[in-house]
């Protein structure tokens, strides 16, 4: 398999990281005016959904591009993941039914290629 398919899947899991830094940070109570935006969880979280832009480019180099949004459709599952382990967030039938077409959809695409 194209290692570069691998490089994609850090870049979604590293997007879901920065979605839940983000929502951290809607959570918390900050002052303010522009001190909402500038404060640790809200820098870094766009720093990493930069990083994710970056290495999805890159990787886009050496990725047909049929396999790009399947692959990307995994930080959906990333965020439920993690939204679980990090926030205690519930896992509804609702969201596990979800990922689970996700999962299907992203396994039908990768082997039929």
């Amino acid at each position: 398999m194209n290692r570069y398919l691998f490089l994609m899947v850090g870049a979604a899991f590293v997007a879901a990281v920065s979605q839940i830094l983000l929502k951290i940070s809607a959570g918390k109570k900050e002052q303010k005016g522009i001190f909402e935006y500038l404060n640790p969880w809200v820098i870094t979280g766009y720093a990493l959904l930069m990083a994710s832009l970056v290495m999805n480019m890159w990787a886009y180099q050496y990725v047909e591009y049929r396999f790009g949004p399947v692959i990307n459709a995994a930080s959906y599952v990333f965020v439920l993941i993690l939204g679980r382990l990090l926030l205690k967030e519930k896992i509804t039938l609702r969201k596990f039914a979800g990922n689970f077409l996700i999962i299907l959809g992203i396994a039908i695409s990768v082997a039929g290629r």
